[in-house]
Order: structure tokens, then C-alpha cells, then sequence
């Protein structure tokens, strides 16, 4: 007599495999997650890493651009007085200033009472002059001696 072992089919699944598309998404979670920071939205802006401004390390005479309280625009460029200037102007001295030292630091120095779109928009300003980078003043804190 012969015997025949008859194999078992394996029953076919229907379900999908979801642990790729798990990892796939888990991959993507993470590089979205190191990406999202590194893209600039808005204005650039290079803040002083120091807690204080006093001690920022200034290697050159930077280049500052001051918003009163009014709104108007003054530049001072190094070994320069500060002179009041139009958008404009400042716009087309800026970007002939920075084609020649494009290394020069450019900061901007804000009224305290000044409206924040004002000095946002010199930043702006300065950087459509192509200034790659552009600080924010301060001023250190004083002491309050009684």
C-alpha cells in the first residue's frame, strides 16, 4: 500500500503587513523631525549667544542700523557718524557696503518703545540688501544701586 503525504496548502492571509509602513513612517518621523528646524522662515537673525551684552566678542567696528522710537532709520557704518536714512537709501548703501566686506557684522539697535514691525521690517530690509547675517543690540543690564 502506498501512502501519500499530502502537504497542506497554507491558507492565504488577506491582511496587510503593516510593520513596514511602520518603520517607513517612523524614518520619516525623524528625518522631519531634524529638517524642521534648519528651514528659515522669515527674517534671519544671528542673536548674541551671551546672556549679557557686554560681553559680546566684536572682532570689527559692526556696521548698526538703530529704529527709534518714531520709527526713523539711522546708519552708522565704522569710523562713520550716524545719519538719518530713508529705506531707500539705507537699502542701496547697505548692499554696496556688503558686496565690498561681506564679512562686516551688521546689527540692529531698537528703541525700547519702538514697534516691533518697524525693527522687524529693517531686518527684513537688511536682508534683502543681502546682509547673510544680522544681530540684535542690547544693552547690559544696569545695576540698581540704592
Amino acid at each position: 500500500m502506498q501512502t501519500h503525504h499530502r502537504r497542506k496548502r497554507k491558507k492565504l492571509k488577506a491582511d496587510i503587513n503593516v510593520v513596514p509602513y511602520i518603520d517607513v513612517m517612523l524614518v520619516l518621523l525623524i528625518i522631519f523631525m531634524v529638517t524642521a528646524p534648519l528651514l528659515n522662515l522669515g527674517v534671519d537673525i544671528d542673536l548674541p549667544e551671551s546672556e549679557i551684552a557686554k560681553s559680546l566678542n566684536v572682532d570689527k567696528d559692526p556696521v548698526v542700523v538703530t529704529v527709534d522710537k518714531a520709527g526713523k532709520l539711522f546708519l552708522t557704518l565704522p569710523e562713520a557718524k550716524s545719519e538719518e536714512v530713508t529705506a531707500d537709501v539705507l537699502k542701496t548703501k547697505i548692499a554696496a557696503f556688503v558686496r565690498n566686506n561681506p564679512k562686516q557684522p551688521v546689527y540692529v539697535a531698537g528703541d525700547g518703545k519702538a514697534e516691533y514691525s518697524k525693527i522687524y521690517d529693517a531686518m527684513a530690509l537688511l536682508q534683502s540688501a543681502g546682509v547673510p547675517k544680522v544681530g540684535l543690540m542690547g544693552q547690559p543690564p544696569q545695576d540698581k544701586a540704592n
